[in-house]
């Protein structure tokens, strides 16, 4: 049995990978363009390649060659807050890649697809914890990316009897995360920051509340996902049961960290105030349990990172609409 891994040289892509290499016996087939992760966190044993998802030829070639029985979807460019300003990059990696990936799984007679999608398609419409049944209602391109895939998914089962799961994660984080980007993954960011000695930033005034969830207390949950017919064509949150605002956030992370440097807070940006979920159903479908909770979590984190090499940080050297973006996004 095989399983192909989207995004493998990411966060939640190698931690999966590494676990289903060491408990059981699936061939893992992984894809990555190196864009966001990083060739040393892919496991040994998985077998790698390096190309882009949005090249239809490429994936067809990939899929005739090794006829994977199950896929997990994890590669994405997952920045909510800057995708307005990068529009046309946000639908060609989030969306059109993905449509490639559904196609090639319909024409290769996948047994099951395994989609992380995200808390974004909730919006800011209902007040938290957002359940599943939720009509969605994003208020950003990678949002409205996301929710377009859950819908093309509904429709390969429904046309053509794809069998999916779609997971929506919520600020997942841990060893393997990117920290070098200056835009996704708040604990990733702080972390770089407080490294170089900088402040770590926080847009607004830090009363936003989010639930984070350490990542291995999600692996298994996936892997039951693709393994249990209960789980098909449902959509399911998976992550930390415990709401925090970034201001406590931060405030941990300074502490576990031992930093004299103070939060510098930014312009507001547009965004979703307040995003958590609720878990019940990723418990009684998935056995999800939380066990790492935000202080063990960070720690762990910081513990990798300090180990890091010192990587040039990415970014976006010209958007390709600069109208409105945030004064602190302007310079390296």
């Amino acid at each position: 049995m095989k399983v192909l891994v989207t995004g493998v040289a990411g966060l939640l892509g190698s931690r999966l990978a590494d676990w289903i290499l060491e408990n059981t016996d699936y061939e893992v087939i992984g894809v990555d363009d190196l864009s966001g992760g990083y060739v040393e966190n892919i496991p040994k044993g998985v077998k790698f390649y390096k190309f882009d998802l949005k090249e239809l030829d490429r994936v067809d070639n990939l899929f005739e060659q090794h006829k994977p029985d199950i896929i997990y979807h994890f590669a994405a460019y997952a920045a909510e807050g800057l995708s307005p300003f990068i529009r046309k990059f946000n639908y060609e990696n989030n969306l059109i890649a993905s449509a490639n990936l559904i196609t090639c799984s319909i024409k290769y007679d996948v047994n099951r697809f395994i989609f992380a999608s995200s808390m974004s398609v909730y919006g800011n419409k209902y007040e938290p914890p957002f359940s599943e049944d939720l009509q969605q209602c994003p208020i950003d391109p990678y949002g409205v990316a996301k929710f377009g895939v859950e819908q093309d998914l509904k429709i390969a089962y429904n046309q053509h009897g794809l069998k999916y799961t779609i997971i929506r994660p919520h600020n997942f984080y841990g060893r393997n995360q990117n920290i070098w980007d200056k835009y996704r993954n708040v604990l990733g960011i702080w972390m770089y920051q407080i490294l170089n000695g900088q402040r770590p930033t926080i847009f607004g005034d830090g009363n936003q509340t989010r639930s984070f969830s350490y990542v291995d207390d999600s692996i298994v949950p996936f892997w039951n996902a693709a393994n249990r017919d209960e789980c098909i064509g449902e959509i399911i949150n998976l992550g930390g049961i415990q709401e925090y605002t970034i201001n406590e956030a931060c405030n941990a992370l300074i502490k576990i960290t031992g930093t004299d440097l103070k939060p510098l807070y930014l312009e507001a940006r547009y965004e979703t105030k307040h995003a958590y979920a609720t878990w019940d159903k990723s418990v009684e479908l998935l056995d999800f349990k939380h066990e790492i909770d935000l202080e063990e979590g960070l720690t762990k984190m910081w513990e990798w990172a300090q180990t890091q090499p010192m990587r040039k940080r990415f970014f976006w050297g010209k958007y390709e609409l600069d109208k409105g973006i945030y004064e602190y996004w302007r310079t390296e």
